[in-house]
């Protein structure tokens, strides 16, 4: 562990676990804080950021970051591009919070990025943000990118709810997009992981029965085990491959250790790293954490192998590893 990252841990610890510690969500609090200490890194040279926050850029309203070249990729095949869902308990942040994960991805990968503005709730309770992401995805496809080409990623809510994604359009049987890739998700909102208990008190962000408070912002009347609110309880049979990472210390690690086993059992590609020590959803903490460029740097060869066809020309395999 990194003296960044124990820094970032303390500073957690101390700013941000207090407030879910509280007994109820102030909704407003949470998104002033989160501008208030947002930091936004520079675009990337050789990059261009592009706001489509206007109505009328519905369903692809957020933000592109993409070449500047429009350079393609080596071959003449497609650029990789990647959907991205931020994270923010389904209720606070934004595509801007999140900037340091996209661009890292979109450099990493040599990937364009779209990141989402989807409906928060409670003013758009589930399954808003759901629809938004497969209107997203639909018109990816619909301007002429190859689903083969695209991973969906997210982090947090934002990791639940690309997976959530991820099955919708296979009940609905669109083309399956080449991965997923998910950073801390939750997938849980029923909060039955063990974790939410034997990480309690060790998780530097989270309170544990925070979780289960969280949820009812987004589900409002919705059962929590409704599977495309609460993937864990979903049928992952004919997936594409998955990316999945959390630290070992997070509430919601459960999540992810049941979304990797029902994977695995499922037959399906997933790749599940569980990181020593880390905060929830420490990729936020790039460039300044050392764990965090070495987590994108992962997470980034998982895009470039997903899109080039790499793993699907593999047998299904799970793998666990520790870093």
């Amino acid at each position: 562990m990194s003296w960044q990252s124990a820094l970032a841990c303390w500073y957690l610890r101390r700013q941000f676990r207090p407030e879910t510690v509280k007994p109820g969500i102030n909704v407003e609090r949470a998104r002033a804080l989160t501008a208030k200490r947002t930091w936004s890194p520079r675009v990337p040279g050789g990059w261009h950021l592009r706001e489509a926050y206007a109505a009328s850029d519905a369903p692809l309203r957020g933000e592109w970051i993409e070449r500047a070249d429009g350079a393609a990729s080596p071959a003449g095949a497609a650029v990789p591009t990647i959907l991205y869902c931020h994270g923010g308990g389904y209720y606070f942040c934004s595509p801007r919070t999140h900037r340091s994960i996209v661009f890292g991805l979109a450099t990493r990968a040599q990937a364009s990025v779209f990141s989402l503005d989807y409906r928060l709730a409670p003013e758009h309770r589930y399954p808003a943000a759901l629809e938004d992401a497969i209107a997203a995805y639909r018109q990816l496809v619909a301007r002429g990118i190859p689903p083969d080409s695209i991973v969906i990623a997210g982090d947090s809510a934002g990791g639940g709810l690309a997976l959530a994604t991820v099955l919708a359009l296979r009940d609905a049987g669109d083309p399956m997009p080449a991965g997923a890739l998910l950073f801390s998700p939750w997938t849980d909102l029923a909060a039955t992981g063990a974790t939410i208990r034997s990480n309690d008190g060790l998780d530097p962000m989270f309170s544990g029965p925070a979780i289960a408070r969280a949820a009812t912002l987004y589900l409002g009347d919705t059962p929590a085990t409704d599977p495309y609110a609460s993937p864990v309880y979903a049928d992952l049979r004919g997936l594409p491959p998955l990316f999945i990472m959390a630290g070992s210390t997070e509430v919601l690690l459960d999540d992810s250790q049941r979304i990797a086993d029902n994977a695995s059992a499922a037959g399906v590609d997933c790749e599940f790293e569980v990181w020593k020590k880390m905060p929830h959803v420490w990729p936020l903490f790039a460039p300044f954490i050392p764990e965090a460029n070495r987590a994108l740097d992962d997470a980034a060869a998982f895009v470039r192998r997903a899109t080039s066809g790499a793993i699907h020309a593999a047998q299904p395999s799970s793998a666990m590893s520790i870093v």
